[in-house]
């Protein structure tokens, strides 16, 4: 054999089985098809929070006259905002190459196909291992709506891409994630936004709560919303697009735009990967894996998007692929892989993991929630922050905590914590015996636990 284990695809999966596979000592090769890092580093995560910071920067700096600061006839470039979101890429994508090749980990450039549970091809060469772990990632979802092809229908892609794209009037078809975040970059840059999503309401996975303070805020910048919108074509029209949609009462609409970003969710990237009469299971598009995140083809392994049930997050990929690496050199598995933290970059940020309120009631669990608003928190006074708020549940019988939703500052790095006690089952009074320090945004968290109450 080439190699012990050779992986398809440089994303977040990919990457963290490889280093963690060549660590424990494995022989180890990635095949890549494009750019080390995969969608995350190159068209998705890392490159949009490039855009957000600098957005926020920008909307920052036209707040401050709140603080006593005056900055008069603020401008931004947005050629110079999409170089310096470049420069960030290529410096992340260099770091990774230097990590490869401390490691030793050989990288193999082209397109992969796997042609037998241990064998894999690209372009005329051959390549064998003693197992295979697929990492390719997912792509942007495409509807079938009529008008999809106009110019000026993008996707989360072309406005990540080198230079971007700009548009004056933005219509986003999708209230999810990606959808919210691309509405907080355009709108913070001055750009006139509208949101059409099909449910009843934005990030439908996550809170109720976080989705309706989120409505309101987007509401208060200026963001328009259309909810239970239905889409039904795209048309080109004198000066852009106009996107028309069956509304709640069944009226038909129009929202018009100079662009329109299609965000309605990823799919699995699996196309030409197996060759032949060699097709694992797959459910919906993506590979059906056992606990062990090995497929129904004997020596072939799968973690991230392409995984059946799986949250599509860069860190389930990244905590998938090492717990691969770590089966096969017989090591044990440390990460509690059921225990997700998910975080959404608008300002304020929102977090979130494990169960909800509604979650826990739906499976009559009894609980203990504690809910604070951060409008009372000494850091958020002083930094001028949105509303937002903390909750912390927990199930009464044990005050175990089970579940964690923030919005505000910082929220992507405080659901840290609650991300530890959920992974380790620790409970309220195990959380309150930390001093936590003042004045902080982490406050809100001992203040949440303090308050908790039963439901």
């Amino acid at each position: 054999m080439d190699f012990d284990l050779i992986i398809i695809g440089a994303g977040p999966g990919g990457r963290a089985a490889a280093e963690h596979a060549a660590a424990l000592g494995l022989r180890t090769a990635v095949i890549e098809k494009a750019e080390l890092g995969g969608a995350c580093l190159n068209r998705g995560c890392m490159p949009a929070k490039a855009l957000l910071h600098a957005a926020g920067q920008l909307a920052a700096i036209r707040a401050s006259d709140s603080l006593g600061i005056r900055a008069a006839d603020v401008e931004f470039d947005f050629d110079a905002v999409q170089r310096c979101k470049d420069e960030a890429v290529l410096n992340l994508r260099e770091s990774m190459a230097q990590s490869f090749r401390t490691q030793k980990i050989t990288v193999i450039a082209g397109c992969a196909q796997i042609v037998a549970p241990n064998a894999v091809c690209v372009g005329t060469e051959r390549y064998t291992a003693e197992k295979l772990l697929v990492a390719s990632g997912a792509a942007p979802a495409c509807p079938q709506i009529p008008g999809l092809e106009l110019p000026g229908v993008v996707t989360s892609d072309a406005l990540l891409e080198p230079a971007g794209r700009d548009f004056g009037r933005l219509v986003i078809i999708g209230g999810g994630v990606i959808g919210v975040e691309f509405a907080s970059i355009y709108r913070a840059l001055g750009r006139a936004v509208t949101v059409l999503e099909a449910g009843t309401r934005l990030l439908p996975s996550m809170d109720r709560e976080l989705s309706q303070s989120l409505a309101v805020l987007l509401k208060k910048r200026g963001v328009t919303t259309a909810l239970g919108a239905k889409v039904e074509r795209i048309e080109a029209v004198e000066g852009g697009l106009a996107v028309v949609y069956t509304g709640k009462q069944g009226a038909v609409c129009r929202a018009e735009g100079d662009g329109v970003l299609v965000a309605v969710g990823r799919r699995p990237c699996l196309d030409g990967l197996f060759a032949g009469a060699l097709q694992p299971e797959t459910l919906h598009g993506a590979l059906v894996c056992d606990e062990n995140f090995e497929t129904s083809v004997k020596g072939i392994f799968a973690v991230g998007d392409v995984v059946a049930g799986n949250m599509q997050l860069a860190h389930v990929a990244s905590a998938q692929g090492a717990a691969v690496a770590h089966q096969l050199a017989g090591k044990p598995v440390l990460t509690n892989l059921k225990c997700v933290p998910s975080c959404v970059y608008t300002d304020p940020e929102i977090a979130s993991v494990g169960m909800t309120e509604e979650q826990a009631k739906a499976a009559w669990i009894a609980l203990q929630v504690g809910k604070v608003p951060t409008a009372a928190n000494g850091k958020s006074v002083i930094e001028h922050t949105e509303r937002g708020f903390v909750k912390l549940i927990f199930r009464a019988e044990d005050e175990v905590l089970i579940g964690a939703q923030l919005m505000c500052a910082r929220a992507t790095d405080l659901i840290a914590a609650p991300a530890l006690a959920c992974a380790n089952g620790m409970t309220r009074r195990q959380l309150l015996r930390a001093i936590l320090p003042h004045p902080t945004f982490g406050e809100s968290l001992a203040q949440a636990a303090q308050a908790a109450r039963r439901r």
